[in-house]
């Protein structure tokens, strides 16, 4: 059986999307989902390709015992075939994922990421980049009580 595939989008990818993936991929490991969850990360624009994710992100992850790493890439076509769904952060990187979908069924994956929190109220997850220390922690505030969320709702989706 093929493993539930989800991609977490942001602008650039060094923030808020790889900390989705690796907030989600420590919650897939504590349920011991690891074969049939997988997910990754990607970003609408190239500028930061293959650079790490932020040190603030990753610090402030730290402090929560999540281990934020990897590369930025940007979404590239074949992410809208091989992903089962595409959680964009904001309204922006929705319209804009959206664009570079080759097919028109493929926006049927793509939805916002906020559509799966229930703690809080956001809209949107906002961009912590330019703000200081403070917004990492709304940032995984926000992602923690997303992904909870997101694993229950895959969870029976596959009947696991």
């Amino acid at each position: 059986m093929e493993p539930y595939r989800v991609l977490f989008v942001c602008w650039g990818n060094i923030c808020r999307s790889p900390a989705a993936e690796c907030v989600l991929k420590s919650l897939v490991e504590k349920e011991g989902l690891a074969d049939r969850i997988q997910c990754d990360s990607a970003g609408t624009i190239d500028q930061h390709r293959g650079n790490a994710p932020d040190g603030r992100m990753r610090e402030a992850a730290d402090r929560r015992g999540i281990t934020v790493n990897g590369a930025s890439r940007m979404a590239a076509p074949g992410d809208f075939d091989h992903f089962d769904l595409l959680l964009t952060m904001d309204n922006f990187n929705l319209s804009e994922l959206r664009s570079l979908a080759p097919k028109p069924e493929h926006a049927e994956k793509i939805r916002p990421f906020c559509e799966y929190l229930t703690e809080h109220e956001d809209l949107e997850v906002p961009d912590p980049y330019f703000g200081g220390a403070s917004g990492f922690d709304v940032v995984l505030d926000l992602l923690e009580d997303g992904c909870a969320n997101l694993l229950a709702s895959i969870r029976e989706q596959l009947g696991i």
